[in-house]
């Protein structure tokens, strides 16, 4: 493939947003969080490993425990219909919110901070 097969290949790729979790294997602590594009998931393990992850307590247990104290998974994947109208970003937030409810990541449960409801 030539470079502009190769970028139109990648356009015609479909993102897929979702909802995953970081695990903390020594503690059982959770971080719930939603993403446009599944794939962004390599992206939480480099600020961390960098450093500079958003929430700060879930940086300090990495950077106590390390890396291999952590696993990455998908919990599940938004699913869009094929035509009409569809709110993505709306669809992406009640599907944290499940699994908010579901798995309660808060306090010594997990990382995630009590949010109020909207």
């Amino acid at each position: 493939m030539d470079r502009k097969e190769l970028k139109r290949a990648a356009k015609e790729i479909k993102t897929e947003a979702g909802v995953f979790q970081i695990k903390n294997t020594r503690n059982g602590k959770l971080f719930i969080a939603s993403t446009p594009n599944l794939k962004t998931i390599n992206g939480q393990q480099f600020t961390l490993e960098m450093g500079s992850h958003m929430n700060k307590a879930l940086q300090q247990d990495w950077n106590t425990f390390g890396k291999d104290a952590f696993t990455f998974a998908v919990l599940e994947v938004l699913e869009e219909p094929e035509t009409g109208y569809f709110d993505r970003k709306d669809a992406l937030k009640k599907l944290e919110t499940k699994w908010l409810e579901q798995l309660q990541p808060y306090g010594e449960r997990g990382y995630n901070p009590i949010r109020e409801n909207n």
